[in-house]
């Protein structure tokens, strides 16, 4: 009997290996951590969206093994890549504050995706300490992007929010 896969997700497996490629390969996943990095590196506040996305999606994650469902979690994680790329095109127009607090709503949706998985595999530490490992590299690579994409064009950095923010209506529809 072939078990059917649950929208962009992989089904997980024993542990970090399987944490680590979750949100490489969930596309949903990839483009928001990496919109993070980017927007955070162009609100001049390079620690700060990330350090709050990983938190709180953390704490999302840790909601839903302890039993915390959200039925819209999907919608808020492709809503949260269409926002992002938003962001990103109007990072100098956005104060602050609502860049942390969209961020951490964003984080907890993530999260809960990935905790939702951490009730039916082997190893449930080592999953969230990979997805963990893997949301900082692709934070930190989006802060890569993002200072670099300065350097290439004035308009690389809409660029690159037009695409994200398209990439999230596509999740969306």
């Amino acid at each position: 009997m072939a078990i059917p896969f649950v929208s962009a997700h992989i089904l997980p497996g024993k542990g970090i290996g399987d944490g680590i490629i979750h949100p490489i390969l969930g596309m949903d996943h990839l483009f928001a951590m990496l919109a993070v990095g980017i927007l955070s590196i162009h609100l001049k506040k390079s620690w700060q969206l990330p350090l709050t996305f990983v938190s709180v999606m953390v704490g999302g994650a840790i909601a839903a093994v302890y039993g915390l469902g959200i039925p819209t979690v999907e919608l808020g994680i492709a809503f949260s890549v269409m926002f992002l790329g938003l962001a990103i095109i109007f990072a100098k127009r956005i104060p602050f504050v609502i860049a942390v607090i969209c961020t951490g709503i964003f984080g907890f949706f993530h999260g809960h995706a990935h905790g939702t998985e951490m009730s039916i595999i082997v190893q449930p530490m080592l999953y969230m300490l990979g997805f963990v490992l893997s949301t900082i590299s692709l934070h930190l690579t989006g802060i890569g992007i993002g200072y670099y994409s300065d350097k290439l064009s004035k308009y690389a950095v809409p660029t690159i929010g037009v695409c994200v923010m398209l990439l999230g209506v596509l999740f969306l529809i």
